[in-house]
């Protein structure tokens, strides 16, 4: 292997500890070769539902999620946990540019930091609700 590659790990992409529900969700949709606007009308559901689940705005109800996973052909656990019958993960020799694998190691990161932010903004919300309540 040349210095300008590296291997993927393929069992980062899909490890139940480091990806969400949106991740799986597109990742499954990714290897089932749909775009989200194919899925999106095969699930009976406008565009920005899916991309909400995809971004792990909101998650679908009981219905559409195991109507999800019949189309994505994945188990209603893995969807769920990361644990089960998924999509195969890329090959572990798949050669990436040290480019590439800066990019996917940055874009992991800030995932991160989003869904801190995030849960962060989530706890502020309540603190001003509950606030907000005692001076009524």
């Amino acid at each position: 292997m040349s210095n300008s590659e590296v291997t993927f790990e393929a069992g980062g992409w899909y490890d139940p500890d480091e990806t969400t529900f949106g991740d799986r969700v597109a990742g499954a949709r990714e290897q089932a070769g749909l775009t989200q606007k194919m899925l999106a009308k095969r699930l009976g559901i406008k565009l920005t539902t899916l991309r909400g689940w995809e971004d792990d705005l909101s998650e679908p109800r009981a219905n559409k999620l195991q109507m999800l996973s019949g189309v994505l052909n994945v188990s209603l656990r893995w969807l769920l946990s990361g644990e089960g019958d998924g999509p195969d993960a890329p090959s572990e020799d798949t050669p990436l540019s040290t480019d590439m694998a800066d990019i996917l190691l940055e874009l992991r990161q800030l995932k991160t930091t989003m869904n801190q932010q995030a849960e962060r903004v989530g706890q502020l919300e309540k603190r001003l609700r509950t606030a907000l309540k005692d001076t009524n």
